[in-house]
């Protein structure tokens, strides 16, 4: 699974038809779930992923009518080898149970598709002492609870034993993790708080990109919450608090009002959005843009009740130098503007 393709514990959710005659819920998710088979299913309601009407649920419950099922589904088995491999990790916290690491900009989280070396899961697999062939089982190397982009820095929590995977993935699928980053987008946003909300779902023109739809059939719900910090005239920095966690959520759902991330290349953000027609400031721009050589987003605070001491905890790492340099930039930027 790439970079580019769904979070590792993705969420889904599936609403029974009006006519649905009784069928059991296992052989409900499998008819419905593209390239998922019954047996993945019944690994996901065993390790208590589905439920239905917001409440766990085993194998042979029959859908009823209008049942609205949500799950997530288990990590897929990767038939491939995971080298372990001597990468430094930034880890700012550890314990029996899990770890926290701070992901540099530029680092892909999950070995695949050209990247099958050099990636967070070749170091964890190293640092945790773990080696994972084509056949071994895949609960061990199944440490990741979530992901981020490639492209984006920041904060990622990694459970290492199963419970804690577990309690965890349990955590993001009823959203009560605590998720704040720092982005720097296009634009001067009027208002100084606001909640973008819609479905996200894949662009059928382009399957690396997502789009906010307002069809609920066409994608996953997502809601953004969003406040600035600073404002540049041509750029805004603003903190984004996520309330779900979809693939690319903040990236596209900033560039469905207006405001892609600054020199997000996917999303638009990657040509002038705003600003003069003047080279000096074209030039200024392209400076930016090689300063901070991606999409200006850092994952900056992570918070989630700790699997087994039940502790409320909070992290936060402090802005990466090409971010922090960006930032810098634009603020002098602007002070020579007035």
């Amino acid at each position: 699974m790439s970079e580019e393709e769904d979070l590792m514990y993705e969420h889904f959710r599936l609403v029974a038809d009006r006519g649905q005659a009784p069928l059991r819920v296992d052989k409900f998710i499998a008819t419905h779930q593209e390239d998922t088979s019954r047996h993945r299913v019944q690994q996901a309601i065993k390790l208590g992923y589905v439920l239905v009407n917001d409440v766990k649920v085993k194998a042979n419950y029959i859908v009823r009518p209008c049942d609205v099922i949500k799950f997530v589904m288990p990590y897929e088995r990767r038939g491939m080898e995971i080298l372990p491999e001597d990468i430094p990790l930034d880890i700012v916290y550890e314990d029996e149970d899990l770890l926290l690491v701070n992901k540099p900009a530029g680092m892909v989280v999950h070995p695949g598709h050209g990247n099958y070396s050099g990636t967070l899961v070749n170091a964890l697999a190293f640092h945790l002492d773990i080696h994972q062939g084509p056949d071994a089982d895949d609960e061990r190397m199944g440490v990741l609870v979530h992901r981020i982009d490639k492209d984006t820095s920041g904060l990622l929590v990694v459970a290492k034993t199963p419970e804690a995977q577990l309690n965890l993935a349990d955590q993001f699928f009823v959203h009560s993790i605590d998720r704040v980053y720092t982005a720097v987008v296009w634009g001067n946003i009027k208002e100084d708080e606001g909640t973008i909300e819609g479905t996200i779902g894949r662009d059928p023109n382009d399957r690396l990109r997502f789009k906010v739809y307002d069809d609920p059939e066409k994608g996953k719900w997502a809601v953004t919450h969003w406040k600035v910090l600073e404002r540049y005239g041509f750029v805004t920095v603003v903190e984004c608090r996520l309330e779900t966690g979809r693939t690319h959520q903040i990236r596209v759902h900033m560039a469905s009002i207006g405001h892609p991330l600054f020199n997000d290349e996917r999303y638009g953000g990657a040509e002038i959005r705003q600003g003069t027609i003047y080279s000096k400031y074209r030039q200024f721009i392209q400076n930016c843009f090689a300063l901070c050589p991606r999409q200006a987003l850092h994952a900056r605070t992570l918070g989630f009740t700790h699997p087994r001491t039940g502790e409320r905890m909070f992290f936060e790492v402090p802005m990466p130098e090409d971010m922090s340099a960006l930032i810098e930039k634009w603020r002098l930027y602007s002070a020579s503007m007035k």
